[in-house]
């Protein structure tokens, strides 16, 4: 069943997208323009971030991609956001050459594999995987006004509560570590969902790695959406 609801969330998040975004997308290819990560974002801002950001984290179990949309503030306070967003992906793609950094809205979305951060069945992270969350520390310390959401993750081999007591212990474990290189517990907030959000299938080994990751999303704090609001934020 787990398997089934997952997959039948991918239409609900195509459809509130679509629903959100088809105006402001349709009327820029119309006028022969092409719209950049940024502009799509602060799109989504002026549909109403937070509402449809809570709507697709709920709909879909895509928590970490509906808390960066539900910190999105759009139009062109959005839009300087992005642009601030976009200088720190570019920094995170080179300092973290093992993982999936992606650029959602208003925010960047990391994803570990859980292999690359920890052993099997452990949550003490490998030596290797420590130099790069100290270049991550290093690059979300350059950008204070940001929050970092981290998610836990497992697949669904072995019990259901052993799997969600794992996932949780390696989000702490990220956070924790975070903590030691200057990043403020106010800015962090970790979580664990256990086997409950997979993103393949279960029954193939190469699906099962995939669901065994930790996601991290960084967005933008109250205060760089009230000083983006304001104009007090340099492009």
């Amino acid at each position: 069943m787990r398997q089934l609801k997952s997959v039948y969330a991918k239409p609900v998040l195509v459809l509130l997208a679509v629903t959100t975004l088809s105006g402001t997308i349709l009327t820029g290819c119309k006028s022969g323009n092409s719209m950049n990560k940024t502009q799509k974002g602060g799109a989504v801002g002026a549909g109403g971030g937070a509402l449809v950001g809570g709507i697709i984290g709920r709909k879909t179990g895509n928590t970490a991609i509906g808390a960066i949309i539900g910190a999105t503030v759009g139009g062109a306070a959005g839009a300087i956001i992005g642009r601030r967003m976009d200088k720190q992906a570019e920094e995170l793609k080179k300092e973290l050459p093992n993982a999936q950094v992606e650029r959602v809205g208003e925010g960047i979305k990391i994803t570990f594999g859980s292999d690359i951060l920890f052993d099997v069945n452990s949550y003490a992270l490998k030596a290797a995987t420590k130099r790069q969350l100290d270049d991550f520390a290093q690059t979300l310390n350059k950008y204070p006004d940001t929050d970092i959401r981290i998610e836990g993750h497992a697949d669904a081999t072995g019990p259901d509560d052993y799997n969600l007591k794992l996932s949780r212990e390696r989000a702490n474990t990220v956070g924790d570590y975070l903590k030691t290189q200057r990043i403020t517990s106010g800015r962090l907030d970790e979580i664990g969902y256990g086997e409950e959000q997979p993103i393949a299938d279960n029954s193939t080994e190469s699906g099962r790695s995939k669901n065994r990751r930790v996601d991290i999303a960084v967005f933008a704090n109250k205060k760089m959406q009230s000083d983006a609001k304001d104009g007090k934020l340099a492009n």
